[in-house]
């Protein structure tokens, strides 16, 4: 029988996201480490200072060269880096790189059986790769976006030179894992084609997290704050991103307006690059059925989805995105609201496997409309595609059996 010291490993994760902040990635690896830690083993995470996604340092915290906290049993070393907000290119790059050479060098001096890295940003996979590397320890890498693949898709403006190196440091990263995780069995599939052996693949999805995200009753304060009032409310939680094709929100809800029907409101809650824009398009449009509710803290997400009807998912048509496997998924089902699949490929798949929703094709206005008036008309087809995808996700998702999953892949690699 082997011991407690021959179970237990220091698991050393690098990630550009984490709690305070709430987006996607943070909330996963917190998540994990949470487990982890919860287990007995020694996690370290190697991260920046919180200030996604304006690039504004959060309330609480400084961008010092380094400054270590303890969250829910895991260390968490915050790292300087310099500050850019969610868009652009040149400062964004400038942002990667600089959280690239401080966690490779913090990285160095801290507990580690294996090393572990995160995308998005595939910089911040490269930090993991050079300390494990350095050290001798063998090395995770986990895929949540393709890079530059993800970034050529939102339009960002580089140069073919830049693209062609970019993807010559992709191949090295691949190469350089001794593992690699996906989120999803697309990105798996685009992963064999750049020609990853498949006993280097391993699939953890994403998870539901029962102890925060679970049914509760409409919270009549948000609805007050917010001027709802008992109007249907379709809501958009997460990043306000390039990738997100919000605009097709606008338009449904100007399709609206011109059919008088002023019981629906889109209800948008988070940050990003577009939400300036699409706030003063929605403002000069008349748009009083667009409400930009702007980011909030990740304890008070539960509640702003039990404010919500039905929950919309949706990114930009692209075949890139057919890859993706969105976190809100999980989440809204968690809640028993029924979900508004605007992204093609496995995550709509898995989706109406589940019996979780209703599809649209992705930036068609008058699909969305469609689907939330026959949400709204339809209140017991709305409720059982809640509680479907309810009984779906919980049963096959659990998180902590995820974070089970993933633990063992890490011990597999470690005892190579």
């Amino acid at each position: 029988m082997l011991t407690v010291a021959e179970y237990t490993m220091d698991i050393l994760f690098f990630t550009h996201y984490y709690p305070p902040e709430g987006n996607a990635p943070a909330s996963r690896v917190s998540a994990l480490a949470r487990a982890w830690a919860a287990a007995g083993h020694g996690v370290t995470v190697v991260t920046c200072v919180p200030n996604v996604p304006n690039g504004v340092v959060y309330e609480g915290y400084r961008n010092r060269l380094l400054q270590t906290e303890r969250m829910d049993g895991v260390e968490v070393v915050r790292v300087w880096t310099y500050m850019a907000p969610n868009k652009g290119t040149v400062r964004r790059i400038a942002n990667y790189l600089s959280f690239l050479l401080t966690a490779s060098l913090f990285g160095l001096f801290r507990k580690a059986d294996i090393v572990a890295a995160t995308s998005p940003q595939f910089f911040s996979g490269w930090a993991g790769a050079i300390v494990a590397k350095l050290r001798r320890k063998p090395f995770v890498l986990e895929i949540r976006d393709l890079w530059p693949e993800s970034i050529v898709a939102v339009g960002a403006n580089l140069s073919t030179r830049t693209i062609r190196f970019l993807e010559w440091l992709e191949r090295k990263l691949y190469a350089a894992a001794d593992h690699i995780v996906t989120v999803g069995e697309g990105y798996r599939g685009k992963l064999l084609d750049k020609g990853v052996s498949a006993d280097k693949l391993s699939i953890v999805m994403n998870g539901v997290d029962k102890t925060l995200f679970r049914e509760r009753d409409r919270p009549s304060d948000l609805a007050e704050q917010w001027q709802v009032g008992n109007r249907y409310v379709c809501g958009y939680i997460g990043t306000i991103g390039m990738a997100c094709g919000l605009r097709t929100v606008l338009e449904a809800a100007g399709t609206l307006k011109e059919k008088n029907i002023g019981d629906i409101v889109f209800l948008l809650i988070g940050d990003g690059a577009e939400r300036a824009a699409l706030e003063r398009e929605a403002r000069e449009r008349g748009l009083d059925n667009v409400i930009f509710a702007g980011r909030q803290p990740k304890e008070s997400i539960p509640d702003f989805l039990a404010l919500c009807d039905g929950c919309l998912v949706h990114l930009k048509k692209s075949d890139l995105f057919k890859t993706v496997m969105p976190s809100k998924i999980f989440e809204a089902a968690a809640m028993k609201r029924p979900i508004i699949m605007g992204v093609e490929g496995c995550a709509r798949e898995l989706v109406l496997k589940a019996g979780a929703g209703l599809t649209m094709e992705p930036e068609n206005a008058n699909e969305l409309v469609e689907c939330v008036l026959r949400l709204k008309e339809n209140p017991r087809e709305a409720q059982r595609l809640g509680e479907s995808g309810y009984a779906y996700f919980t049963e096959h998702f659990d998180r902590d059996r995820q974070a089970e999953t993933y633990l063992a892949i890490l011990r597999r690699v470690r005892d190579r």
